[in-house]
């Protein structure tokens, strides 16, 4: 029973961070436009350098926060996580020049623990047999919350292009004070790790992890998938707006569409999918979605083909909560909080690169100036990416992973 109403509570908190996160992915191309005075393809680099320092330091101190929950518990760096973004929200609220915005961002990133921690907090409480059920659970809350977050967003943004951010400052606060008086700690003394400056060094915590048999090559699957997942934040704001007139409403109801299917994919079909077929064959069935969407996605000027192919790999989501359980299969109990900071590492090293690549690839091609004018072209580099990561899970599998499912 106490592990149901610890689930409950994870998923709730995820689901009302999504909802905040995603509150305001509709308005950035507006307000970036409103604090700087730019086009809208400068307006979309600014995007990517806001996302990628908010990344930047999720990265170095994302193995921070993973050996510091190891140490004292999920409890306390999840509650300080979501007090940050409450004051990052409010930030963004009254900014009224970009380098403010940036400033806000690089404070939340230096303590963007919610996602990390609540995946080491499930793997806490799951039975390595349900772990993919329970990471999947994990990734439909987020992914429930991002389609709920966008429609707010959107709506929202009628009244005041800021209106969004107070109102995912509330939801942050409100959430933190939530878990303060509810949330059980999940991880007991017994099984606490000692804290060391060692391995808070992000590189450090990299050797740790990965000389763990059979995670590296997994380690850098997970990472170019981020890279190549990534450009629907990074740029789909800016790309719906170019290629087919999306206003802040229709965006936010383009989202709501993936974050519907990512989150009822990842709640209802991850745990029979792997039960029935394993968890390597899922991410790799899932993958080759992406592939086909990708390459799609890069080419086509029907809104039609645009929400099927956003309803598709929201279900294709499903791939990274496949890879994610395999890897917490393979990790000590007493290294969860390391492994998930570590993911969440790379998750930030990932988010440093797309959004400068995929957004510097949408501004070349989407400008009068572009030698073709191809606003998919960032979708493309995904597809070759995700191509990249089949391959990759395939020569893992004939390796060490052969003798699992």
């Amino acid at each position: 029973m106490q592990h149901r109403l610890a689930t409950v509570f994870i998923v709730v908190t995820l689901l009302i961070d999504g909802i905040g996160v995603g509150l305001i992915f509709p308005v950035m191309p507006d307000l970036i436009r409103e604090v700087t005075g730019r086009a809208l393809a400068d307006a979309a680099i600014w995007g990517g350098v806001l996302a990628t320092g908010y990344a930047l330091m999720q990265f170095f101190f994302g193995p921070l926060v993973g050996n510091l929950s190891d140490r004292f518990g999920r409890k306390p760096v999840l509650i300080s996580a979501l007090l940050v973004l409450c004051v990052d929200y409010l930030i963004m609220a009254v900014a009224g020049t970009i380098w403010l915005l940036l400033i806000g961002r690089l404070v939340a990133g230096m303590t963007a623990a919610t996602h990390s921690t609540a995946s080491a907090y499930m793997a806490d409480i799951s039975a390595p047999e349900d772990r993919e059920r329970n990471f999947g659970l994990v990734n439909a809350a987020i992914g429930i919350g991002f389609a709920l977050g966008p429609v707010i967003g959107g709506m929202l943004a009628g009244i005041d292009t800021r209106a969004p951010f107070y109102a995912a400052a509330i939801l942050a606060g409100a959430n933190a004070i939530f878990g303060i008086l509810v949330m059980p700690e999940s991880l007991p003394k017994t099984k606490r790790r000692k804290f060391t400056l060692a391995r808070v060094n992000p590189f450090a915590a990299f050797r740790a992890i990965g000389s763990l048999r059979g995670v590296a090559p997994l380690l850098v699957v997970f990472g170019l998938y981020e890279v190549a997942f990534f450009v629907y934040p990074a740029i789909w704001a800016f790309y719906g707006q170019e290629l087919f007139g999306f206003d802040a409403r229709m965006i936010g109801f383009t989202l709501f569409a993936f974050g519907l299917a990512m989150g009822v994919a990842q709640a209802f079909m991850i745990g029979p999918l792997t039960k029935l077929l394993g968890g390597y064959r899922v991410a790799i069935a899932a993958m080759v979605v992406d592939i086909v969407a990708f390459a799609l996605f890069g080419f086509t000027t029907s809104v039609v083909v645009v929400w099927i192919l956003t309803v598709s790999t929201g279900i294709a989501s499903i791939a990274m909560p496949a890879v994610q359980a395999i890897l917490s299969r393979a990790t000590p109990e007493d290294q969860q909080g390391e492994m998930q900071g570590v993911l969440g590492a790379i998750a930030a090293l990932a988010t440093i690169v797309s959004p400068l690549v995929m957004t510097e690839i949408f501004a070349i091609f989407s400008r009068d100036t572009a030698p073709i004018y191809l606003p998919g072209a960032p979708f493309l580099l995904s597809c070759v990416l995700t191509i990249i990561c089949v391959a990759l899970l395939m020569s893992w599998r004939r390796g060490v992973g052969a003798n699992l499912r």
